[in-house]
Parts: structure tokens; C-alpha cells; sequence
């Protein structure tokens, strides 16, 4: 089965502050939980750029260490037009049998709005399936929490639930 989550977060910051911030393979460790012992191991360029393969050393169960080889499928930056920006990252080697992972921003109003959607398949067919809900989706959703909590500490929050939740709904209507 193929599993999607999706995050939705409004930055406020400038989309280039932003942009520069998550283009930047690096910068991914500090906003990932550190239970999760995340180490990239290959050499990465400072800027991001399509076709970049990235493998990293991670520990999401019980501290047992597992590569993880991704690869930027796609990339639309400042250099190939006006915003909004995304990268793709997809595994090539690791825990899942499929990822897919769209990072989006778009500028509006005060800020940025990110978006992420991640589809995912888990091996070991009815197994996967049976973990997935009290295991791996959980873990998921926390990952992604921690991380939205770690942006909002390096840019801010919106100055109100009301003006985030209106920029949000301009980003949507664009």
C-alpha cells in the first residue's frame, strides 16, 4: 500500500531566507529529531542541484544505524525563475520500498508557505502494513512535528493564528 503525508507550515520570512535555508543538504540535521542519530556521510555541494545523491546514516528504531541514499530528482530554485521553489528527494536505498518526498515554497503575503508531501511504501508487505499505523506513521508525524517546531524557532512564528491561517488560505487560492 502507498502512504501519504502531508505538512503545511507558513515562515515568516523572505522566500530567498527560506529558500537558502532548506536547499542546503546540511542544514537537515538541525531540524530532525536527534533520537534519530542523522548523519549524512556522502560530500555535498553548498548548493543543492537536481540530480545530487546524498546518503546518510540514520537511527529511527531502537539507535540500530541504517544508510539511507537519496537522490534530488528535481529542483526549481531562484536560478530557474520566479518562485514558488521545490525540490524532490527520492530514496534510493534504505528503509522503504518507495519515497517520495516534494518539498514546495511559495511566497505570500508575510512569508513563505511550505509544503510538504511525502508518499511512502513500506517493505514486507502485510507486515509493513501491520506496523505501519502504531509504528511508522506515528514516528512520521513526529519527525515532521519536531520539525516544525525547530523552523518556527529559527524564523519565527506568524504573529497570530489569524494572519497565518489567512496567508495560508491566499496561497491556496493563487
Amino acid at each position: 500500500m502507498l502512504y501519504r503525508l502531508k505538512t503545511d507550515q507558513f515562515i515568516p520570512a523572505p522566500i530567498d531566507e527560506v529558500w537558502t535555508f532548506f536547499s542546503r543538504p546540511e542544514n537537515l540535521k538541525m531540524i530532525t529529531p536527534p533520537y534519530m542519530g542523522f548523519d549524512i556521510l556522502s560530500e555535498v555541494p553548498p548548493v543543492m542541484e537536481a540530480g545530487l545523491i546524498i546518503e546518510y546514516r540514520v537511527r529511527p528504531l531502537l539507535g540500530i544505524p541504517l544508510r539511507w541514499v537519496t537522490e534530488i530528482t528535481h529542483l526549481k530554485g531562484p536560478q530557474h525563475g520566479p518562485a514558488p521553489y521545490f525540490f524532490v528527494d527520492e530514496q534510493r536505498f534504505g528503509p522503504y520500498s518507495f519515497w517520495h518526498h516534494r518539498h514546495t515554497f511559495e511566497p505570500v503575503e508575510g512569508g513563505v508557505y511550505m509544503t510538504d508531501i511525502v508518499h511512502y511504501k513500506l517493505p514486507a508487505g502485510p507486515l509493513g502494513g501491520l506496523v505501519h499505523p502504531w509504528l511508522v506513521r506515528p514516528r512520521l508525524e513526529e519527525i515532521f512535528t519536531y520539525r516544525r517546531e525547530k523552523v518556527e524557532a529559527l524564523f519565527g512564528k506568524a504573529k497570530s493564528p489569524t494572519a497565518a491561517l489567512r496567508n495560508l488560505q491566499t496561497a491556496k487560492l493563487v
